[in-house]
């Protein structure tokens, strides 16, 4: 770094950003264009989660999954046949790693030096009565945002510290394509690369104390795990972990369902339990900064800490997990510090996507959390064989959900279940955040065979049987 980076450690800052990720990049370049002198302070690898470890290699490795899949599934046009399978595994994960360096140097590395007003600083950072220091040295800032996002967490299994367990992070490192694997946790990430990895060849097993992706609402968890059971993955839900250990080569997981004991084994472990904010060695309780529940840095609607002048944003606050909200938030705690406190954090239009096959995206409100803020709520479901995009590519998985207020037809909420979902999510975040009804949704025009035309049909559903309806009508 000392190649593109300046140290300022001898003059002062208008504002010290601690952590070089998504969220850190776009807490500096905001300041950096309010005309503030920035110190960004970073820590070993530059770039954060998204690009290193997270959502580039991931999804990259995701998509050659799919390529698989759709050669393999091509006989479901009459006509057509089709074959795949991995023929050089560790040429797969060198180009994989080849798009995150390159990623990284142009979108970090290389970025730094069109920003003159910053200097990033390389060390570990903790906060002290003084400040901020980095390795012992204090950084003279008047603000500062602490934005060191989070890491793999740990699940409370007995003997997991004598278990040589995967990370979502060590598994896309294999240099060797693991013959077996248990995937324990059913959230976005135990989803997506138990899939993957079935995918590639893996005879995977994918537990979890309670069902599938427990935020989505209860019809997409259903229809989800029917579709990886499908594809030959073994779910197993609703248990409880007793015990992990080293079996000869083996792993073995001791489960417990409906009171009876159970133990699998397979090649290899990957831990995906969710993620543990990077708080530790900040030094943050002892300099008066407070702590959420679950680890995370305690802010308010307008990114704030317990500690004047203190803001924090991301995955290190513990919410919102995504590098999309990472950014956002950090944006917003930079303004503030800035400026004045003015502008208000706001996820009420949130997209979010898992990418399973299919993908799973929403945004807004489920039925239950709809139901418990209050509202009288109508619901209306749409099965993706009343899509014509989806009959026209011979793959009806999923559904479309909507959930609307039963009282003023606003909608508060839905979510895709679709082959191509993700892609019609944000149309959809749209219509929440200009405050559309039902009937407004289903009146708007859309182009035929689209995905996102499911939006319109579901939205339709509330009041009709679209199944009655000629193509394009209504």
């Amino acid at each position: 770094m000392a190649d593109c980076c300046t140290s300022r450690l001898g003059g002062r800052y208008d504002i010290a950003v601690i952590g070089a990720g998504s969220a850190g990049f776009s807490a500096a370049i905001t300041a950096a264009e309010q005309g503030a002198n920035v110190a960004l302070i970073g820590h070993g690898t530059i770039g954060g989660t998204c690009v290193n470890v997270g959502c580039v290699p991931s999804k990259t490795m995701i998509r050659a999954a799919e390529a698989l899949h759709g050669a393999r599934t091509a006989s479901r046009f009459p006509g057509l046949s089709g074959e795949a399978q991995v023929t050089d595994w560790q040429a797969l994960v060198a180009a994989k790693d080849d798009l995150v360096t390159s990623l990284r140097q142009g979108k970090y590395v290389e970025l730094l030096s069109a920003w003159p007003s910053i200097s990033y600083l390389d060390g570990a950072a903790r906060l002290s009565p003084d400040g901020i220091a980095v390795d012992g040295q204090t950084v003279p800032a008047g603000k500062a945002v602490i934005t060191t996002g989070a890491a793999p967490a740990k699940p409370d299994i007995p003997g997991i510290d004598d278990v040589p367990w995967l990370s979502s992070t060590t598994a896309l490192e294999l240099t060797a394509l693991p013959r077996s694997l248990i995937v324990i946790g059913g959230g976005y990430v135990g989803c997506e690369l138990a899939q993957m990895f079935a995918r590639m060849g893996t005879e995977v097993t994918l537990v979890t104390r309670s069902r599938l992706l427990p935020e989505a609402e209860p019809e997409v968890s259903e229809a989800l795990t029917g579709y990886l059971r499908d594809e030959g993955l073994i779910v197993r839900d609703g248990l409880a972990y007793r015990q992990i250990a080293r079996a000869d080569d083996r792993v073995a997981l001791t489960v417990e369902i409906e009171g009876r004991g159970e133990t699998l084994r397979a090649e290899q472990v990957l831990v995906a339990t969710g993620r543990t904010p990077n708080t530790r060695g900040l030094d943050l309780p002892q300099n008066g900064v407070q702590l959420a529940n679950n680890g995370g840095v305690a802010v308010d609607e307008r990114m704030r800490t317990s500690k004047a002048d203190l803001y924090a944003a991301g995955d290190v606050t513990g919410r919102d997990q995504f590098v999309y909200m990472a950014a956002y938030g950090a944006r917003l705690a930079a303004l503030n510090a800035l400026n004045g406190d003015s502008l208000v954090y706001d996820n009420s239009a949130m997209p979010w996507v898992v990418f399973t096959d299919p993908q799973v995206a929403g945004v807004g409100l489920s039925e239950a959390a709809a139901r418990e803020a209050g509202y009288d709520v109508k619901t209306s479901v749409l099965p993706l064989d009343q899509v014509p995009r989806a009959l026209a590519a011979r793959d009806t998985r999923g559904l479309i959900k909507l959930v609307a207020d039963a009282e003023t037809d606003r909608l508060l909420g839905g979510q895709i279940l679709a082959p191509e979902g993700a892609d019609s999510v944000q149309t959809l975040a749209l219509a929440l955040k200009a405050g559309m009804t039902a009937k407004g949704l289903g009146e708007t025009i859309f182009p035929y065979l689209t995905t996102v035309e499911g939006l319109k049909l579901a939205a339709q559903t509330f009041e009709k049987d679209v199944a009655m309806l000629s193509c394009c009508a209504g």
